[in-house]
């Protein structure tokens, strides 16, 4: 009997490092602020998600290499070469170090909507060991440096999500009608361009590209394999993004509220719709906050050791010792409850001028026939990638204001 998950790769960790807690925060604030009206926005992330990440998994496929290798590979040596590698470990292994925190916080939150709050006293300080529990969790599985393990833990944790986040939006029996009509006609309300900016930005993950090329070739080894790893990334985004799109329509149910966060929305939509709203949502925060604690570090040991040529493989020394120092300063920053907002507005900095730099490069580099051959982009992808490529630029220009609060 035909296996039907055999084909199932890396797009569940990819899904599901996309869907983080702040990407459940932002689309609960769309969904309170704008109804269904802005998910053509999540309709237009999904579109641009999967053509990155696609050519990013074909590179991954193609030369059997990580995309930071590819780049130190690909790129000229000189001043260009190492600006554009520096930028890569700035905003990512420095950037997901920054946002770890804010990874396990989510986790956290998530399970206090299902029981207690999980703060120990210890003295004069307060510790969550709920964080401790998230790390101690997210360090075994990176420990054990087997993907076919991430595989599947992953896979079951993006079901968790979807079907959470899925029952919550049927719960509040949303209108069909408007939420197709916002799914495909864009509309532009007042004060939704920033909304609208941060939807599409927390779907184009900068560290995602470089995660999937990397985990694809620890999946398939043969240029055969191409088509599955289509089908798979295709289906992975699509799924995340409907799940994004689910916590929108959720949320729409309190439009107009004074609801400020995901738990605020856990909280107000138990007395309308019981508490299996609120246990969903829990459930669904969960597994958002704990892949993301997850995902983020082991993508930026990926980058680390394609950058500076760090052994090769899950086990070696200096991989290891990367996502360690991540996950411990991450558990550390989420049980004190530190937010180290310098290292975060660097990492915003940094992120901002790399998601163009990199979107630029992959559809360069996806168009080089000595490094793809016949797998280069068709004139039909290039369109597309360059149309990515221009909303990419806004992204990166709107989270650099943003930082210096100029927006």
């Amino acid at each position: 009997m035909r296996n039907p998950l055999k084909n199932i790769g890396p797009g569940a960790l990819v899904a599901a490092a996309f869907i983080g807690p702040g990407t459940v925060t932002v689309c609960t604030l769309a969904g309170i602020q704008f109804g269904f009206v802005l998910l053509w926005a999540m309709t237009l992330s999904i579109i641009a998600t999967v053509v990155l990440q696609e050519a990013s998994a074909r590179i991954g496929l193609v030369t059997q290499k990580g995309l930071s290798q590819v780049l130190r590979a690909q790129l000229p040596d000189g001043i260009l070469r190492k600006f554009i590698l520096g930028l890569v470990l700035a905003a990512i292994v420095i950037g997901n170090a920054a946002y770890e925190g804010g990874n396990i916080s989510g986790g956290v939150l998530g399970l206090q909507a299902l029981g207690n709050s999980g703060v120990l006293e210890v003295g004069s300080l307060s510790i969550n060991w709920y964080s401790l529990l998230i790390g101690v969790i997210a360090f075994a599985l990176l420990y054990i440096g087997n993907y076919k393990v991430l595989e599947k833990v992953f896979l079951i944790m993006v079901i968790l999500m979807s079907v959470s986040f899925v029952v919550t939006a049927i719960l509040t029996k949303p209108d069909l009608l408007g939420l197709l009509k916002g799914s495909f006609i864009p509309s532009f309300p007042d004060g939704s361009i920033l909304m609208i900016v941060a939807l599409v930005g927390t779907t184009v993950v900068p560290y995602n590209l470089f995660l999937h090329a990397s985990l694809v070739n620890q999946k398939w080894k043969n240029k055969k394999d191409l088509p599955a790893a289509r089908r798979d990334t295709i289906v992975a985004v699509i799924l995340g993004g409907l799940v994004s799109m689910c916590v929108i329509v959720a949320a729409s149910a309190l439009n107009g509220s004074a609801v400020t966060g995901v738990t605020g929305l856990a909280q107000s939509l138990e007395p309308l719709y019981g508490s299996a709203a609120r246990y969903c949502i829990g459930l669904g925060l969960f597994a958002a906050g704990i892949t993301s604690a997850i995902t983020a570090p082991l993508a930026a040991a990926y980058v680390a050791q394609g950058c500076l040529k760090l052994g090769e493989g899950l086990k070696s020394t200096y991989f290891r010792m990367t996502w360690m120092i991540i996950l411990i300063l991450g558990v550390g920053l989420a049980a004190f409850g530190i937010k180290p907002v310098e290292v975060i507005q660097f990492a915003q900095i940094a992120n901002g001028i790399l998601l163009p730099v990199i979107a630029g490069i992959l559809i360069w580099l996806a168009n080089r026939s000595e490094l793809l051959g016949s797998y280069r982009n068709s004139k039909l992808k290039n369109a597309i990638s360059i149309f990515i490529l221009v909303v990419t630029v806004i992204l990166g220009g709107r989270a650099i204001l943003n930082v210096f609060g100029l927006i």
